[in-house]
């Protein structure tokens, strides 16, 4: 590879117009692809296989209305007061006239909605008052039926002692049988008006019996509506109104043009005295890629190169090839969005780490370039040398970046597989830019990327002492040339200034104990860290949606922001008048459980088979206790033996995400430290060497996730920061810092601890070769760090929280991985260890190749500094 890489870089020198060309044919290319596949992103998140997807996924085939996005439109008057009529007429017109927008199923008027609402608790209140009437007359009819009862009982016992009398009596025949002709006649009066009393019994015991059944239902109504009490869409004060927008797509697949056609429609025809805000299920869209925080960012880059090179024009180069790497990168991954389905932040993760390391690779082979040039190199030797030897621990580097970046695709998990794709093209990109592109642009410049007072200098300084020389190159002599044999025994140029010498053995134990006790100090708030998806409250203060969510929260209450949609599976035989009482049953079970204060029903499909319930919990969607509350109602056993719940909603499927994130982090952690183990055995064919560089990334990522819990979910520093609603951890931030700092850090220590291997395997002492590799590589290590750092600093001052976390997460990590770990910590672990540090066993040393990364073998094949 270095020997190819030296060929690519002299060729690239030679013929430098020839490679610009290529790169902007490509660039060129890259944008027609972006112009023609670019089909927009999604600013949703899923995880397949989850709970909540499942749920989705039943409501799609029995109730398609409840299966699609949804989201709020609040209005609220400005001043407080009560909505008129005028500005509810308003309000609605704008509701009536959205049905017509792309991708809406129903938007429903709040107004008419509440009062329904209202009309319902009145109807109930009515029907019992009405029943209670009903209930008086009854009482009333069977009082006077008992008295007509009495009255016949009597007349009856009248009848019947006459019959008694006159039989006894000693009447003729005759006379006898006309009397008891005349009794028999009143008895069948009596009888008549006995059936009539029957009859009219009966019609009260009916009547009786549907009142009883009348009351069921209105109890059950009753039940049920004080179960949903707290649902609202008209605050009770009046200020604040609630419009529900629903989709007919996946919130996945919802076009942005939808959402925006939403936010421009209500906005259009604005409402005297009213403000309106959109909650993220509609607001929240692709956030800005660069804004200023991040030209911040590379200005600051920029001051770091200028300082390291001493020359603009050199320094200029980097943030070049860095910026066409990241168009390239950026708008190649975009040009599939049509294609797979996107998230939002998959293409400014590439832009956080095209930057970055694009700036740092053109300027590991620069910097290596550039000293050649001063010891006395030519210059197209010098720039193919410096591709073959920095260039490939560049490719080295940043392959290590890329198969951690890949590795995101074991996690199962589609849009955290296709960030870390993206993320992998944009670094592949910035390799193939660095060790093509700023060789062609460095043959253009010559010796132009020296300053005049340097170039100024070695000429004089060259002339003075090989007059020959000089005279073709302009360069003076180096130490190295002039002591040939200890720059071979040292494997490293002496630098310039005070000899090199090991630190003391007290100050290596020191600089261990208060490296690693700062860092687990700093590690501490990993422990209480939470995962979770932002919310409206997570948004800027400025932005419609924390708006829409502080107003919803002060009208409503935090539950608002967080409704649960709950099905319930209904037995097959289900009648249509047997739903209201299973309903009640399902109701009071999820009305039962702690941190629930509403529950409503919605909807039943046609054939009875599914039942949603609308469930609002105590708490916002990233609280603890909505957590909780979503475990808790998934593990209520079936509702009358066979009648199971499942739990969707927008806060329920952020928890599903978060959790399946979650899961996967301590598999993804143990494959990314085991392959960073195996390739540094491999790279410096120790065992030590890799464990110590392996602990310390896991030092520096827990630290990191330290820093981050404190800022995000503490709020320590928030108003600094930007954090003024403290919540949890965005889900996928711990896995992306895993990937992207483990391949960050592998370009440290690589470039830190090739040079003490080389020193110590041409002869140094084990601790002088720790200190010369270390003075060697110092300089371009923390300038590559302050790089990274100002690149991923510039991130935080994004509005959106998702970019924010992911710039301080990855700013804070280089710092504590390059600083105190690669900087600190291991060299001081090294010169404790001493020569143990590069043991490896006979038998392996057999099997391990040999990876040379430096390329040594190449620059003994190629002696620069002689070969002019």
């Amino acid at each position: 590879m270095a020997e190819f890489l030296h060929r690519l870089g002299t060729f690239a020198a030679r013929r430098a117009w020839t490679v610009v060309v290529a790169w902007v044919v490509i660039l060129g290319v890259v944008v027609g692809g972006f112009l023609i596949g670019f089909k927009g992103l999604s600013s949703s998140f899923d995880i397949p296989g989850t709970a909540s997807g499942d749920v989705i996924a039943e409501l799609e085939g029995e109730l398609p209305d409840f299966a699609g996005a949804a989201g709020a439109v609040v209005f609220r008057t400005d001043n407080g007061s009560a909505l008129d009529d005028a500005q509810k007429s308003a309000i609605s017109a704008l509701v009536a006239s959205a049905g017509d927008l792309p991708d809406v199923a129903r938007v429903t008027d709040p107004f008419s909605a509440q009062q329904q609402l209202d009309d319902q608790r009145q109807q109930v209140a009515d029907g019992i008052q009405q029943l209670d009437a009903a209930r008086a007359q009854l009482a009333s009819g069977q009082q006077q039926l008992d008295a007509g009862t009495a009255q016949l009982d009597t007349g009856q016992q009248q009848l019947d002692a006459a019959r008694a009398q006159l039989e006894a009596a000693p009447l003729p025949e005759a006379q006898k049988a006309a009397q008891l002709s005349a009794l028999s006649a009143q008895q069948s009066q009596l009888d008549q008006q006995r059936a009539a009393l029957g009859d009219q019994q009966t019609q009260l015991t009916d009547g009786q019996a549907q009142l009883e059944a009348q009351q069921t239902q209105l109890d059950q109504g009753s039940e049920l509506l004080g179960f949903a009490d707290a649902v609202r869409l008209v605050s009770e004060d009046g200020s604040t109104a609630i419009v529900n927008v629903s989709f007919s797509e996946p919130r996945l697949e919802l076009s942005e043009e939808s959402k925006q056609a939403v936010v421009a429609h209500f906005t259009s025809d604005p409402v005297d005295g009213v403000d309106v805000a959109f909650n993220t299920e509609i607001s929240q869209g692709v956030p800005e890629i660069l804004g200023v925080g991040e030209a911040i960012g590379v200005a600051v880059a920029a001051i770091v190169l200028i300082v390291v090179l001493g020359s603009l024009l050199a320094a200029s180069f980097p943030i070049i090839t860095a910026l066409v790497g990241v168009a390239i990168g950026a708008m190649a991954t975009l040009s599939f969005s049509g294609v797979v389905q996107m998230a939002s932040v998959t293409p400014i993760l590439g832009v956080m780490l095209g930057l970055a390391v694009g700036i740092d690779y053109a300027l590991f082979i620069l910097y290596r370039h550039r000293r050649q040039v001063l010891q006395g190199a030519d210059v197209v030797e010098s720039i193919g040398l410096a591709n073959g030897t920095a260039g490939n621990a560049v490719v080295f580097a940043g392959t290590t970046v890329i198969v951690a970046l890949l590795a995101l695709n074991i996690t199962g998990i589609p849009f955290l597989g296709l960030m870390g794709t993206a993320g992998a093209v944009s670094v592949l990109v910035a390799v193939l830019i660095a060790v093509s592109l700023t060789p062609a642009l460095l043959g253009l410049a010559g010796l132009r990327i020296l300053s005049r007072r340097a170039r100024a200098r070695v000429a004089a300084l060259g002339a003075a002492e090989h007059p020959r020389r000089a005279a073709r190159t302009g360069v003076a002599p180096t130490d190295a040339e002039e002591h040939p044999r200890r720059a071979a025994r040292t494997g490293s140029i002496p630098t310039a200034g005070a000899p090199v010498a090991p630190m003391s053995t007290v100050r290596a134990i020191v600089t261990m104990l208060v490296a690693t006790l700062a860092l687990l100090v700093v590690a501490i708030p990993a422990l209480s860290m939470r995962l979770g998806l932002p919310d409206g409250g997570s948004e800027a203060e400025d932005s419609t949606a924390y708006q829409a969510f502080t107003w919803t929260e002060e009208a409503f209450g935090a539950g608002a922001n967080a409704p649960l949609l709950v099905t319930a599976a209904l037995p097959a035989d289900t009648a249509e008048a047997d739903v209201q009482g299973i309903q009640l049953d399902v109701a009071r079970e999820l009305f039962a459980q702690d941190d629930v204060v509403a529950v409503a029903p919605v909807a039943v499909s046609e054939d009875r088979r599914l039942a949603a319930f609308q469930v609002i919990p105590a708490e916002g969607p990233n609280a603890v206790s909505t957590d909780r509350l979503v475990r808790d109602l998934r593990a209520i056993p079936p509702v009358d033996g066979d009648i199971v719940l499942g739990v969707a909603g927008a806060a329920a499927i952020n928890i599903d995400i978060s959790e399946g994130l979650a899961d996967v982090l301590p598999i993804y952690l143990v494959v990314v430290v085991g392959l960073s183990f195996l390739i540094m055995v491999a790279v410096f064919r120790s065992l030590l060497v890799p464990l110590i560089a392996t602990l310390g990334f896991v030092l520096s990522l827990f630290a990191t996730y330290g820093a981050v819990t404190a800022v995000f979910q503490w709020g320590w520093l928030g108003e600094v920061l930007g954090v003024h609603n403290p919540g949890p951890i965005l889900s996928f931030l711990p896995v992306i810092l895993v990937g992207i700092l483990f391949g960050l850090a592998m370009d440290y220590q690589l470039f830190l601890a090739t040079g003490m291997r080389e020193a110590w395997a041409h002869g140094a002492a084990p601790r002088l070769a720790v200190a010369r590799g270390f003075r060697a590589g110092r300089t371009v290590v923390a300038a590559a760090a302050i790089i990274m750092i100002a690149v991923f600093s510039g991130f935080i001052a994004s509005d959106s929280v998702i970019i924010k976390s992911m710039g301080l997460g990855l700013a804070l990590g280089v710092l504590f991985d390059a600083f105190i770990v690669r900087m600190l910590l291991m060299p001081a672990i090294m010169h404790v260890l001493g020569g143990a540090a590069w043991w490896l066993p006979k038998w392996l040393d057999r099997i391990v190749p040999n990876v040379d990364v430096e390329g040594s073998a190449l620059e003994r094949r190629h002696p620069s500094h002689h070969g002019v």
